[in-house]
């Protein structure tokens, strides 16, 4: 790959935590331990004292909260079609089955205002997703919950740093799950972690996160349930509490890119259809600044085509309901219009906080050609 390519995402890591990760190291203690315990009491002051517990993934605290929310075999749980498949995936890991709704076409987040009509006599729980960063409505989330009395288990894995209404995304609420993979705005190389409400016990959550394993005494050693083997190690939690301290940097560096997208864009020539974000520069994290391509340009010569310049493309996502796996189940095309749209045609430009507004500039001034391109 050329020096000079851009791809649509890359960690910053810097020398002090190259450093620190290098000490945990010559420790002797690599895997769970006083590391990781640092970065959940970090993460808990972080999320206004709620209690905090990291995993390996945030694929693994989306599975878990469901497990500690006791949703299983014969429940439904409501989401969206528009996210990575693990938001879906982990029902089907309790058995329960994913009710998909439709997302609203301009924010891109679930569509609440079809949330009701998907609520049945089985439904136990909601997963929203804050797509690229941009909150879901929690207000609106929050008091559908309660009048149906449905767990909520917030996939807030792209949306650490987040806020809704001056309130940080964690700070309140049910269960809220992050994501630390090398992708998100802050990482432990992989890495997750979930905030409990006040009616989940740590110590249970601990148990589901290594084996269903309780200790007691000395030596004793009792299994009740069939745990994961989930846990973060103390280098990833070392990566995770450096990354920690930069947040506000990262999160100010991103909206400022941002920014800059938008200024950019409007003086490129571009087709009316190619579709931009919500220019929401107080509550999002920008984790993603995506468009959809018009309906006559061909995603993969688009991508094609910007590697040419020298730009990486990233896809995320594809409408859940029409892989294989969901197609089974008996979901197929056209149920969910708007995902399906966006799903076909959406693309991730490159944001990180090591960008440039020159680099702003450089993704601007190639769009018009590759669109073009992937429209003949």
């Amino acid at each position: 790959m050329s020096p000079d390519f851009l791809p649509f995402t890359r960690p910053d890591i810097d020398e002090d935590t190259i450093a620190a990760v290098g000490e945990v190291l010559r420790s002797g203690w690599i895997t769970t331990g006083p590391q990781a315990r640092a970065f959940e009491a970090e993460l808990s002051a972080w999320c206004g004292g709620r209690e905090v517990r990291v995993f390996n993934s945030g694929t693994a605290a989306l599975e878990i909260a469901l497990r500690l929310a006791r949703v299983g075999p014969g429940d439904e749980v409501i989401t969206t079609p528009l996210s990575w498949v693990a938001t879906a995936n982990v029902i089907l890991a309790v058995g329960a089955r994913p009710v998909f709704v439709d997302i609203d076409p301009v924010t891109r987040n679930i569509d609440l205002d079809r949330v009701e009509a998907a609520i049945t006599s089985a439904t136990r729980a909601i997963i929203p997703v804050d797509l690229a960063g941009l909150p879901v409505d929690r207000n609106r989330l929050e008091s559908i919950a309660r009048q149906y009395r449905l767990r909520v288990v917030e996939d807030a894995c792209q949306a650490f740093g987040t806020t809704w209404q001056g309130r940080r995304i964690g700070a309140a609420g049910d269960f809220t799950c992050f994501s630390f993979h090398a992708n998100k705005n802050i990482t432990s190389t992989e890495g997750g972690a979930i905030v409990l409400p006040a009616d989940a016990s740590p110590e249970e959550t601990e148990r589901w996160r290594l084996q269903g394993v309780l200790r007691s005494g000395e030596d004793q050693i009792d299994v009740e349930f069939v745990g994961e083997k989930a846990n973060l190690t103390d280098v990833a939690a070392c990566i995770g509490r450096h990354q920690l301290k930069r947040l506000d940097a990262f999160t100010e560096r991103r909206r400022t890119l941002a920014r800059h997208y938008f200024s950019s864009l409007a003086s490129t020539a571009l087709p009316d259809r190619f579709e931009q974000p919500v220019a929401d520069f107080v509550q999002s994290n920008w984790h993603m600044f995506q468009c959809v391509l018009p309906a006559s340009a061909r995603r993969p010569d688009f991508i094609r085509a910007m590697r040419e310049q020298g730009i990486g493309i990233g896809v995320h996502y594809p409408a859940i309901h029409l892989f294989t796996l969901y197609r089974k189940l008996g979901f197929g095309e056209g149920q969910f219009p708007h995902a399906e749209r966006i799903g076909r045609g959406i693309v991730t430009l490159p944001l990180f906080p090591r960008m440039t507004e020159a680099d702003v500039e450089r993704v601007c001034a190639a769009l018009p050609r590759a669109i073009e391109e992937a429209s003949r």
